[in-house]
Order: C-alpha cells, then sequence, then structure tokens
C-alpha cells in the first residue's frame, strides 16, 4: 500500500494512493491527527485503519512529506555502500577514514527534524555557508514498533515501511568538523517522498536505486548491496536506543555521488535531482542558491 501525506482545501490528510487511476483516497481521520502525517497511521499500532473517504485526483492535491515533522532527528547511515564507501574516504572530507575505507560497524550520524520537505520542494543551498553541495539518494524505514534490544530475527515486526530521501549534505562542512550534523542539517537538506509504503510492498533483494541531475544518471545500485543490512542497522541502533514508532532510518548511499567524481559535480542553483527507488516512486526536487 502507498500512503501518501497531502494537503487539499488548506487541509493536511493521509490517504491510499492510486496510481492506475491517479487518485489518493483520505483515510477517515481528524485533521488533528492528520497533521502528523503517515506518522497516524503508524500510531495505530496494528489496529485496523480507518475507512477510506471519496478518492481525489492527485493533480488536485499538494504531497507533502510523509511525515512532515519527524519528532526527532532522522538516523542515517554512513559509507554502506562498498564503492561509495571508497569513493568517499578518498576525497579528502571524511574523518572516519582514518579506521579504514570499509567501516567494520554501522556509522550512524542524524539530521535535525527540520531538514525535511516535499517532493517538488525546492533544496535550499546557500553560497556564503557552502560551496561543496552534494546529493545521496537513500532508502528509508520507517519503524512502526519501538523497542530496545532489538534481533535481528525481529527487526522486520518492527518495521511499518519505507520512503526516500535525499541526504544533501555540505562536504566542506562535513569535512571541516569532527562530527557531520551541521553538514548534514542545513535548513531543506533532506527531501523525503513522494509517499510511504508498507513494508510488504518493497522486495528488498531486487529493488533497485537510482538518481539523475539534470536527467544524467549519476548513482545506480541495489538495496540488497547494502553492507550492512537493515536487520543489522536496527538491531545496531536499538541496543541501547529504544527506538519509537515514527522513527526515520536513512540507509545510505550508493557509488556516484558529486564528490566522487574529478573534478567534484557538486549541485548548483537551477539544478533538478531525481531519486527513484523499485516498489516506491521517484523523488524530484529543483535547488536554488539562496544568496542569487
Amino acid at each position: 500500500m502507498k500512503v501518501a501525506t497531502f494537503s487539499v482545501a488548506g487541509e493536511r490528510r493521509v490517504g491510499v494512493v492510486d496510481l492506475e487511476s491517479g487518485t489518493v483516497a483520505p483515510f477517515d481521520l481528524p485533521v488533528e491527527r492528520s497533521r502528523a502525517g503517515v506518522a497516524a497511521l503508524v500510531e495505530l499500532n496494528g489496529s485496523d485503519l480507518p475507512r477510506t473517504l471519496s478518492p481525489i485526483p492527485l493533480d488536485r492535491v499538494v504531497l507533502e512529506a510523509p511525515i512532515p515533522q519527524p519528532r526527532r532527528n532522522i538516523f542515517c547511515v554512513g559509507k554502506n555502500y562498498h564503492e561509495h564507501a571508497h569513493e568517499f574516504a578518498n576525497s579528502g572530507f571524511d574523518s572516519s577514514a582514518t579506521a579504514g575505507a570499509v567501516p567494520k560497524n554501522p556509522i550512524i550520524f542524524s539530521k535535525v527534524p527540520e531538514t525535511v520537505i516535499a517532493n517538488g520542494e525546492t533544496v535550499v543551498i546557500d553560497s556564503t555557508v557552502s560551496e561543496a553541495i552534494d546529493y545521496e539518494a537513500e532508502l528509508a524505514v520507517i519503524i512502526g514498533k519501538g523497542g530496545r534490544g532489538i534481533a535481528k530475527s525481529d527487526v522486520f515486526d518492527h518495521i511499518w515501511g519505507y520512503t526516500i530521501v535525499n541526504d544533501v549534505t555540505a562536504r566542506d562542512l562535513q569535512g571541516k568538523y569532527s562530527q557531520w550534523l551541521i553538514g548534514k542539517s542545513q535548513d531543506t537538506f533532506c527531501p523525503m517522498g513522494p509517499w510511504a509504503v508498507t513494508r510488504d510492498e518493497l522486495d528488498l533483494e531486487t529493488a533497485g536505486i537510482r538518481c539523475f541531475v539534470n536527467g544524467d544518471l549519476r548513482q545506480d545500485s541495489k538495496i540488497a548491496l547494502l553492507i550492512f543490512d537493515i536487520p543489522t542497522i536496527i538491531s545496531t541502533l536499538s541496543q541501547g536506543i529504544t527506538l519509537q514508532p515514527g522513527d526515520i532510518i536513512a540507509t545510505g548511499t550508493p557509488a556516484g555521488v558529486g564528490i566522487g567524481f574529478d573534478p567534484p559535480k557538486y549541485l548548483k542553483s537551477g539544478d533538478t535531482v531525481r531519486v527513484e527507488i523499485d516498489g516506491i516512486g521517484t523523488l524530484e526536487n529543483p535547488v536554488k542558491d539562496r544568496a542569487q
């Protein structure tokens, strides 16, 4: 099931997307609860879904990020595809490279909730702050059932579903500071969407992930090629950290990011970034320089 957060007639709603008919059918949820977006369904904790109302054409609604305002920072995994681990370690901006190109354990960092924007919204770069803005196509996991000390064998019982994120990054800021939070958490640096899918909708063994900049294919890989798979990521995070329903975990980006080219291909004002994941959809965002 594909589930979108959207606004119509000035109100935020959550509904089921039907791509064949080009419609979205809102769940019969109070407007107050719908403000949480897809998280409103996650919070039902296995209860029956509410009924859906009459479908609305998608071209009459404005898509929002599936979870427009996450309750806490987005968990992210760094260097989680082999080729990307090497391209980043060789870039000169990797503060973790002294431990080797390919990490022995998951590298975890976070992005603040206010970075989230929707499909179609503008990634705003600021050339007075950074001149090395990069893209990172990623699969994101949405936690459904919280927990601590989750065993790998139980991980999928704790997953509600998945969405797409673009982990936009200021590479120069990432290299300047020992921690990655500042370079990862600039305003608008986490496009998310276009919707979320329930966990049964995505085949992790076959799904491809791709990123295009201005129509040029930059990243092209498979989710199955993660160094640390989803059970390992979630089990690792939950050892001492209680995961909560609605938590978002970005699982890492494949090779082909801008910094991997010589010279680097950083984002600039006027660019358009499109991320595709089979079984989910397409996330596309324009880029604009605040200083222009």
